[in-house]
């Protein structure tokens, strides 16, 4: 498939539910047109932090079918393989390349830790049945995935040329993106950034071409592409700095942290997940609640409610 390079900021959206726990077509079409009007480069869904495992493959198709139905022509849609046999993945892959996705992400999972033979193997099982697909190979550390070396991955990618990126998740991140530069063949066309955004700008400064944190500051992000890739590194600095605190905590309650955010924004209308994660107590919703304070003014899309502030 000839599609658009993938650059920037591509966000992973999460999935809404209603307050009785049934997914949210309207919602997610809010999410994506969030996301978009930010400026996002691309929309990814799903993905991990979709809560994909907890959607039913009739809900992830669904959603799929929304989000490229928001995007189409304007930006590139991204999907996630998910997990089950080569067969399953390429089967839900090609369905999302039916609706208009460009590319698919294939995480190496982790029964695949200490076994790059197997891991090659898996991944050419699932390209074998997702064909003519672009591929973006996602090394996630344990216990998700496999968290595989840099050799590995280039041995991984020289064999399989359907692979045009990596998204490289295991920290540290930043010497696995300069060894993938530096020694993998011609069809690789970059590195993705993982991680959140937690460590964006050593990412950028080390050459990767996109990234693909959560979406609920994807302005803020997208400015902070935006001002490094005109020479304003500083800038780029200074914002990524004032949003660090509040990624901080959105590693620690993930999606949770996501969706509360995305409320006080006025883009969700709750912060409903599936997925087993801790809840707020009253410090953390404090200091949740200044962290959005701090940041209020770089909101350009849907700014901070300060009703639930």
């Amino acid at each position: 498939m000839n599609s658009p390079k993938l650059q920037g900021i591509l966000p992973v959206l999460p999935t809404p539910f209603n307050e009785d726990g049934r997914v949210d077509v309207p919602a997610m079409e809010k999410v994506a047109r969030f996301c978009l009007d930010a400026g996002a480069s691309g929309l990814v869904f799903p993905g991990v932090a979709s809560e994909s495992e907890h959607l039913s493959s009739e809900e992830q198709y669904l959603l799929q079918k929304t989000v490229c139905r928001i995007a189409r022509d304007r930006i590139p849609v991204i999907c996630g393989g998910g997990n089950g046999s080569p067969e399953e993945i390429g089967s839900k892959i090609m369905k999302a390349h039916e609706l208009g996705v460009v590319a698919a992400m294939v995480l190496i999972p982790n029964r695949f830790e200490k076994d790059s033979d197997g891991a090659l193997r898996f991944i050419e099982s699932v390209i074998e049945n997702a064909p003519g697909v672009e591929v973006i190979l996602q090394n996630a550390p344990a216990p998700v995935g496999a968290g595989l070396t840099a050799i590995d991955l280039v041995r991984i990618v020289e064999a399989s040329p359907a692979i045009h990126y990596v998204k490289e998740e295991v920290l540290p991140s930043g010497p696995r993106i300069t060894a993938l530069r530096r020694s993998a063949p011609d069809h690789l066309t970059g590195v993705i950034g993982g991680g959140g955004a937690r460590y964006l700008i050593d990412e950028m400064n080390r050459g990767a071409i996109a990234a693909m944190p959560a979406a609920e500051i994807t302005d803020i992000h997208v400015r902070m592409w935006k001002a490094y890739k005109t020479g304003d590194e500083a800038g780029a600095r200074h914002l990524y700095m004032r949003a660090l605190p509040l990624l901080i905590i959105q590693l620690l309650y993930r999606m949770r942290l996501t969706k509360l955010v995305l409320t006080k924004r006025g883009v969700l209308d709750n912060a409903y997940v599936r997925a087993p994660l801790d809840e707020f107590d009253s410090y953390d919703e404090t200091e949740i609640n200044a962290q959005l304070e701090s940041l209020s003014n770089l909101f350009k899309i849907a700014p901070l409610n300060r009703d639930d502030a």
